[in-house]
């Protein structure tokens, strides 16, 4: 494997809602290089290719990011402009089919569109039409033939266009708030990152929603709640340590949180995830 590269693993702070659901697909992370650091957060890559009229139903409470996408096989659209919804992003897989995605940092959406955050749907198609910029961008990555030369050319195409569009103060101030944020998962006010920033939390507010759409205290709280699936899949979850640790008013606050984004209450979730575990279990035994 590429030294760039990482396994996309069941254990991490993914948001994968069936984290077994991992082992169907060749997932990995993907770290940029360069300057594009200042722009991508990660790279990352999925392949998958399932038998006959076989379906995968993935869900994800997904990371506070926009995301832009190359994708092909049985899949929505060749490229594709995704942005954090309210609840958990939910897709179909079937067939055979790629994935190499940008997940950007606040500063990305500035360098490599014209669009704007508040403009975006929650997952659309990205055409020509919708942003020439963020298009051509892609076209040129999608032309490598390997996840590491989808990599190379990304990491190259966007220091050209880090130099031709760079990065503001608003920008970096954005990157920095959201690397403050995903360094804990516990719970933290937008007041306590303006603090260890040295800004306003004012100027917190505008630097996270003029570039990604989201304030701090909704950054801070999808964070969160990707950690909280996260321990969830761990041997001998407790909702109530879980709250404790991640600095929950009450047991009942980090239930609320979890059912409005994935739907269900965090007893069901482990009662299911259990029993997808016993599911993938026995078919591995049978192998």
């Amino acid at each position: 494997m590429n030294p760039r590269t990482q396994a996309i693993e069941d254990t991490e702070r993914s948001g994968v809602l069936t984290p077994s659901n991992l082992r169907r697909f060749e997932a990995e992370w993907v770290q940029p290089s360069g300057a594009a650091c200042d722009v991508v957060g990660s790279y990352w890559a999925v392949r998958w290719q399932f038998p006959g009229d076989e379906a995968v139903a993935q869900r994800i409470v997904d990371f506070p990011a926009i995301t832009l996408s190359i994708e092909d096989g049985d899949v929505p659209a060749p490229f594709m402009v995704t942005t954090v919804r309210p609840d958990a992003w939910s897709r179909v897989i079937r067939g055979r089919g790629t994935v190499f995605a940008l997940r950007l940092k606040p500063a990305g959406l500035h360098v490599l569109s014209d669009l704007e955050p508040t403009s975006l749907t929650v997952e659309q198609a990205l055409t020509c039409e919708l942003d020439p910029r963020a298009f051509e961008a892609m076209r040129a990555i999608a032309a490598g033939h390997s996840i590491a030369e989808r990599a190379s050319r990304a990491d190259r195409i966007i220091a050209e266009m880090i130099r031709e569009r760079p990065i503001g103060t608003t920008h970096a101030l954005a990157n920095a708030a959201v690397d403050a944020l995903t360094s804990s998962a516990r719970v933290r006010s937008g007041r306590a990152v303006a603090d260890r920033l040295g800004i306003s939390e004012r100027t917190l507010q505008r630097a996270l929603r003029s570039t990604i759409g989201l304030g701090p205290n909704d950054v801070a709280r999808r964070i969160r709640l990707q950690e909280v699936v996260r321990l969830l899949s761990t041997p001998g979850a407790d909702t109530a340590s879980i709250a404790a640790e991640l600095g929950y008013v009450d047991q009942a606050h980090l239930i609320n949180e979890f059912r409005a984004v994935a739907g269900t209450t965090p007893g069901r979730y482990l009662r299911d995830l259990r029993r997808s575990l016993e599911g993938v279990s026995t078919t591995d035994g049978g192998a």
